[in-house]
């Protein structure tokens, strides 16, 4: 996980033990000034990532990103720095793991890029721009697609997919708003956006087509209680989000037909996961609230941290790892390995 100590600047990675939560070691990655941000935003909100051999972790260091790579016994392997990075947000871009390649969202008030760096050497292997040059914090999307893979991705003022291997654009969607958090998902039929700034949408869009498809490849549309920050989710038939202002809905997936709507809290970031075909929805306050998809509104659970939560839930081997505002929480049994 990550974390920034705001006393000395420091950027760190560190590493615990899964069964008791203790410190297995700590790097610094980066020392810097801490950058201006949004009030809900973090000076390490950048989710790692790991092949197995691997941490990729990314933080900003001044007005450059910075992407580094660390082995187990937290020995940093290397650290570059592929391109600026400007936006009075703040920085939270999430690095993607594709083949040989660690993928990373560069999306800023500049000269806004996507980058795929090298996974042994942190060499850039392609680096494409992209032409709105607007602040976004979407994680791109990796699917395999009709055969070949999808790097899906909204932000920049548009919804576009790409080729993971070289960057090479497959079609675009026009819009339909500025900025976007939220990142996508897929159910192997149609992809899902949802965006709130300055507009709100939600969209279904079927992956196929070539070149701009803004006026043929939407499925279907809505406009009401989208949420902007965290990420919607689906499950078999159900497409579930949570506005930001804590009204969560269903969704037919196919069909774009709410099935219900309901307030869960007052105000929701984190994004929403799955584990067992259940959805955990998890509040700014520390309430998880967990919900059976379906036609009719089913909360199966309720819990609350006893503090503050804006980062979203990690579910491995049984166990659900939150991480508060003060404490890391390790949620489940001890039979967990």
């Amino acid at each position: 996980m990550v974390s920034c100590l705001p006393d000395t600047g420091e950027r760190v990675l560190l590493s615990l033990d899964r069964k008791t939560g203790q410190t297995v070691w700590r790097q610094t990655v980066l020392t810097a000034p801490l950058e201006e941000k949004h009030e809900l935003n973090s000076h390490a909100s950048g989710t790692p990532a790991t092949d197995g051999k691997m941490v990729y972790c990314t933080f900003l260091d001044g007005d450059k990103m910075s992407v580094a790579a660390y082995d187990f016994a937290g020995m940093q392997r290397w650290l570059v720095r592929p391109g600026e990075f400007h936006s009075k947000h703040g920085y939270s871009s999430c690095p993607v793991i594709f083949e040989d390649k660690v993928i990373v969202n560069g999306d800023h008030d500049g000269e806004a890029y996507l980058v795929a760096l090298d996974r042994t050497s942190g060499k850039i292997v392609w680096k494409i721009p992209r032409e709105n040059k607007t602040r976004s914090y979407v994680t791109p999307l990796i699917r395999q697609i009709e055969g070949r893979p999808h790097m899906i991705l909204s932000g920049s003022k548009s919804i576009a997919s790409y080729d993971p291997r070289d960057g090479s654009r497959y079609w675009v969607i026009d819009g339909p708003t500025e900025q976007f958090v939220a990142s996508m998902v897929y159910n192997g039929e149609l992809l899902f956006m949802t965006a709130g700034f300055p507009d709100h949408h939600i969209l279904a869009i079927r992956p196929d087509g070539h070149g701009n498809v803004t006026d043929t490849h939407v499925a279907w549309r809505t406009t009401e209680n989208t949420s902007y920050v965290p990420s919607p989710i689906v499950v078999g038939d159900y497409f579930l989000l949570v506005a930001d202002n804590g009204i969560a809905s269903c969704y037919e997936a196919k069909t774009g037909k709410r099935l219900w709507k309901e307030r869960l809290g007052r105000r929701y970031s984190a994004s929403l996961v799955t584990a067992g075909g259940l959805v955990y929805f998890t509040s700014d306050d520390g309430d998880t609230t967990v919900v059976r998809p379906g036609p009719k509104y089913e909360s199966v659970a309720a819990n609350n941290l006893g503090e503050a939560c804006f980062a979203s839930a990690a579910i491995s081997q049984g166990q659900i790892f939150l991480r508060g505002e003060k404490s890391l929480f390790c949620i489940g049994t001890d039979a967990a390995k």
